[in-house]
């Protein structure tokens, strides 16, 4: 059993160790296959640094209407159903050290909230988490550019299983149902993130 709270602190302290003054900010990226805890670990760290906010990259998902007029609503979730080249120019906008308002996705109405909640401009580190931020594809492979420090939470397959399963069912899906997306869609989108990304800076085991 890995210790993940052991892991958080040693986390913690690598980002206070290479955090130096700067006149950008700086953006640490969190990357994992779905049901990781990427998005837990990310807002952990978020409300532990100091001048330090959170972004989801969830706020770029299209829309269910574009997935489905594109042919991808049973997909959603996978690579191809993300704005990256929207995500990319928030990215570099977070670079400068302004206010700015960002987007976030609220799993109960599987809708993307625009200017959901702002990032200060006296902040100069955000915490960014998402399936992909490592991904090594066209055009995702870009992103890695921007990290000052990329991590990627290593899980198996089947732990991923079960706690997917578990978020399935608290968002209303019955078993059969929620069997049915994790195998036909979460699962091949996890084993593409573990098997294709870019080498990450630090590795958390879960």
């Amino acid at each position: 059993m890995h210790n993940w709270t052991k892991q958080i602190d040693g986390l913690t302290e690598i980002i206070e160790t290479i955090r130096k003054p700067s006149d950008h900010r700086e953006l640490i990226a969190i990357a994992g296959p779905p049901g990781s805890g990427k998005t837990n670990l990310a807002k952990t760290l978020s409300n532990r640094l100091t001048h330090c906010s959170y972004l989801s990259m969830d706020g770029f998902h299209l829309d269910n209407r574009i997935l489905t007029q594109k042919g991808l609503r049973e997909r959603k979730g996978a690579p191809e159903t993300f704005d990256v080249n929207g995500f990319m120019h928030l990215l570099k906008r977070l670079k400068k050290k302004e206010e700015i308002y960002v987007p976030d996705f609220d799993r109960q109405t599987e809708r993307t909230i625009n200017c959901a909640y702002p990032i200060p401009n006296h902040h100069d580190l955000v915490i960014v988490e998402g399936n992909y931020l490592l991904l090594d594809e066209p055009e995702w492979r870009d992103l890695d550019d921007y990290w000052h420090l990329s991590v990627f939470v290593q899980i198996s397959l089947e732990t991923i299983k079960t706690r997917l399963m578990q978020r399935w069912k608290a968002h209303g899906f019955d078993e059969e149902k929620a069997a049915r997306w994790i195998e036909s869609n979460d699962i091949p989108n996890a084993e593409r993130v573990l098997k294709k990304r870019v080498p990450e800076d630090v590795t958390l085991y879960t």
